[in-house]
């Protein structure tokens, strides 16, 4: 491979280094941020050599060429681009800094929300479980005691995220805004205290209200249930926490910061944010309800159609809203329902064009990314497959517009949010037979139109309407194999075995970097699965060429590049050759997890491409167990 003129290729397809902001690299891709997208061809740079997927996210351009190539192909591009080296924080922050406010303003949601994802998710689909038990036992088809204690217990966890929303709002609202997470918790906390009416079991009104210097009155009621209030009033907290550690002596800070922050926050919540914002918030979730409940599904169509366009700018982010807003409301939310149906349509089309294409690295992509979107993450199938082809894109949205049809015309409601398709069955346990004919609607219109109008097994169009360029590859050098048919490769570390669909990170489950399975660790130390020489060292990732010609990534944890390598200590160097067993790195598990991250660990066949089968063994494993195989 000719690091040089891939290097040249991707400096040309972005629009030239007078439209590159920055440019750092991890262990798999290069990580750039341009100023204008107008001017970059990211279908071209797929055909670029070397190049296995282009992605975007958090603002940056991913391109991604695999371990060993990718720190190659960037020391040639920062030298072309005249550029000097920077760090993932530096392009993080470049990246922050080049949307709009609107952009960043949606962007601010999505840091807000998607860490509380998982709780919303247990307890919707908690409460969907215990909906579905208590449609069978009153209706006779169960014979369960609703007064034992483990029903009382599960009934009461069920709807417990939903309750404290605000806390949990507070406390990663906080952090995204700069202020202390557990102040911003109090006032969560303020926002749901039991002196004040719970606003989802009041039944005969406001029963008391607050005087305010004679001026005004303000209900004591609670915001269980309410969003927009939290943020404004964390972001308020925030702003003057600030204030006070610039301006407070150093030997007061402790005592006189915390105190002010949280008693004029909590006294602003009370008197103006929350009875203001309580009353936009009722109004916007009033007005997009009278939307998607106009007469035959109609306004839901559209909405359905339009929500993978949305997807593409990012404003879905802040569609957790808008479910949250619903669930305080109506008890449930109709919005996922249209959410899932757009997911599921995406997953339909690329299915569609996998089938029917006979490009084999189109199809490779195409049918995880496919299978992906069917279980609620649609990046790969849009920005990999449908949007690349636009047709398919377009099928896909009209698919999902009919389902949201249905789903409204139905009235299918979901108990939670935060999961879609496949698994977003278990938020609407209460109309099963609803949610899957909208699943088999959203899918088959889709399917079908990409079928007959949407694919035509074609190479996907430049940003300018011509056909892409193929870029001229040079003889891949393949590297010599043994004997065997069958290649084995250890687990490099004791933990359970899981498929790559299980590390939640489109990249990996897409299989773009190549074929593998992952090992999440009950012990830090990660040893050579083989023997081989060490190519990448990267804190977080090692890359390795074994003996047996097999060439394998060892990627430790989700996103973990963000730790710069922080908890993590190599016990060998790029170059060194090793074998089987031989310690390569130990970590720290409970600190990497304790900074936000996964440790779950992908161990990828790079060069999958080589071999006819890799397949792998599940379940509970210990280090030098074997892992995968290899056929020829």
């Amino acid at each position: 491979m000719d690091y040089r003129k891939s290097a040249a290729g991707v400096l040309e397809k972005i629009g030239g280094k007078e439209n590159l902001v920055s440019a750092a690299h991890c262990a798999t891709r290069l990580r750039l941020v341009i100023a204008d997208n107008t001017k970059c061809d990211k279908t071209a740079l797929e055909d670029v050599e070397g190049v296995k997927g282009v992605f975007e996210a958090s603002g940056q351009l991913q391109i991604i060429f695999g371990t060993g190539t990718v720190n190659k192909v960037y020391d040639e591009f920062i030298q072309m681009a005249g550029v000097s080296a920077a760090t993932k924080e530096d392009v993080k922050a470049a990246a922050a800094q080049k949307g709009n406010p609107v952009q960043r303003f949606i962007k601010t949601l999505g840091d807000i929300f998607v860490p509380i994802i998982p709780a919303i998710v247990a307890s919707g689909f908690l409460m969907g479980i215990m909906e579905s038990l208590s449609f069978l036992i009153n209706n006779g088809y169960l014979n369960i005691s609703t007064e034992s204690a483990l029903f009382v217990m599960a009934n009461m966890f069920s709807n417990t995220a939903y309750v404290f929303l605000p806390v949990l709002i507070g406390f990663s609202g906080a952090k995204v805004f700069g202020g202390n997470p557990f102040l911003g918790a109090i006032i969560g906390m303020i926002m749901v205290h039991p002196n004040l009416q719970n606003a989802w079991t009041m039944t005969g009104g406001v029963e008391q209200y607050l005087d305010v210097f004679g001026l005004w009155e303000v209900p004591m009621v609670g915001y269980q249930g309410h969003v927009i209030s939290v943020i404004i009033a964390v972001f308020v907290m925030a702003q003057i926490e600030k204030f006070l550690h610039k301006r407070v002596p150093a030997m007061l800070d402790l005592f006189v910061t915390p105190l002010v922050s949280v008693f004029l926050t909590g006294f602003l919540t009370m008197t103006i944010i929350g009875p203001v914002f309580n009353v936009v918030e009722t109004n916007i979730i009033g007005g997009i309800q009278a939307l998607i409940s106009i007469p035959f599904g109609l306004g839901s169509l559209v909405m359905g159609a339009l929500y993978a366009p949305t997807v593409i700018t990012g404003i879905h982010h802040m569609y957790s809203i808008i479910d949250l807003g619903q669930i305080q409301q109506y008890g449930v939310t109709y919005w996922l329902p249209l959410a899932s149906a757009a997911n599921i349509a995406q997953g339909a089309a690329a299915l569609a064009v996998a089938l029917k294409t006979r490009d084999q690295k189109l199809k490779s992509m195409a049918l995880p990314a496919s299978l992906s979107a069917f279980m609620g993450i649609t990046e790969p199938a849009i920005f990999g497959v449908n949007v690349r082809f636009f047709r398919p894109f377009i099928c896909a949205c009209i698919g999902g517009g009919v389902g949201a049809m249905f789903a409204s015309i139905t009235q299918l409601g979901a108990s939670g949010t935060g999961v879609t398709g496949i698994f977003g069955l278990l938020l609407c346990l209460g109309s099963p037979v609803k949610y899957i004919l909208m699943f088999l609607i959203a899918a088959g219109v889709s399917f079908a139109l990409t079928w007959l109008f949407g694919y035509k097994n074609e190479k996907p169009a430049t940003a300018n309407g011509a056909p892409a360029p193929k870029a001229e590859r040079v003889p891949e050098v393949k590297v010599a194999v043994s004997d065997a048919n069958e290649l084995s490769v250890a687990s490099p570390m004791t933990g359970t075995a899981k498929t790559l669909a299980e590390t939640g990170d489109d990249t990996f489950a897409a299989e773009v970097l190549g074929k593998g399975f992952v090992v999440d660790p009950t012990e830090g130390k990660a040893v050579a699965p083989c023997a081989g020489t060490v190519s990448t060292l990267m804190g977080h990732a090692i890359g390795l060429e074994c003996d047996n010609g097999l060439e394998l990534l060892i990627h430790i944890g989700i996103d973990t590049v963000q730790l710069n390598g922080k908890h993590y200590t190599p016990h060998v160097t790029e170059g060194q050759h090793v074998n089987a067993g031989d310690l390569l790195m130990e970590f720290d598990i409970p600190a990497i997890r304790k900074a936000g991250y996964k440790t779950i660990t992908p161990v990828i066949v790079t060069n999958s491409d080589d071999y006819a089968e890799v397949t792998g063994n599940l379940g509970a494993i210990r280090a030098n167990d074997p892992l995968i195989t290899v056929k020829k």
